[in-house]
């Protein structure tokens, strides 16, 4: 059975490492903790989890993006498992959006992104996959893909200028008060 995992928060130190490889996809912990990942990401609204936000140190997260209250206008794309994954290309072509983390609550900022990227990964059976994403998905991958490297999304943005609360962001959304 799949558990809520407590997502930690900007300032715990493991939020700024490198995560270790994922040696064996078929570890009991590792298939626990991609489950554990997914009911979690679910339950708080998010479009991607990795797993150093839930204070685990490996290369693993999740891609779920679906409409839902924090992303609206989200992609609907089947929740999946992305262990050890690379950014193999890039386009040239960068374009800042609107991004917020489960580990930042209460703050989106705009942040430049490659608009397209071709990656790499093993999925939860170990076999290996190849994809090309481009527009929200390729943004959600780039997010989580920092997040094992010990990087937030307010390291990629351009000025302070861009970051702003999340009730502000609702607002413009239309959605806020």
């Amino acid at each position: 059975m799949a558990e809520l995992l407590p997502i930690i928060e900007l300032g715990n130190p493991i939020l700024r490492q490198k995560a270790s490889f994922v040696e064996n996809v078929h570890n009991w912990s590792i298939q626990k903790l991609i489950d554990d990942l997914m009911a979690t990401v679910a339950k708080a609204n998010g479009v991607g989890i990795a797993a150093p936000q839930v204070a685990k140190s490996h290369r693993l997260f999740i891609v779920a993006s679906r409409p839902n209250p924090r992303y609206p206008n989200a992609p609907e794309m089947e929740p999946t498992a992305m262990i050890n994954p690379r950014i193999l290309a890039n386009s040239t072509e960068m374009v800042k959006g609107w991004e917020g983390c489960l580990s930042i609550p209460g703050i989106r900022a705009l942040v430049p992104r490659y608009e397209a990227i071709e990656i790499e990964y093993l999925d939860r059976n170990g076999k290996p996959q190849k994809q090309e994403f481009s527009d929200f998905v390729a943004r959600i991958f780039q997010h989580e893909h920092d997040h094992l490297d010990g990087i937030v999304f307010l390291d990629r943005v351009e000025s302070t200028l861009d970051i702003i609360t999340e009730q502000e962001y609702q607002k413009k959304q239309g959605r806020g008060e």
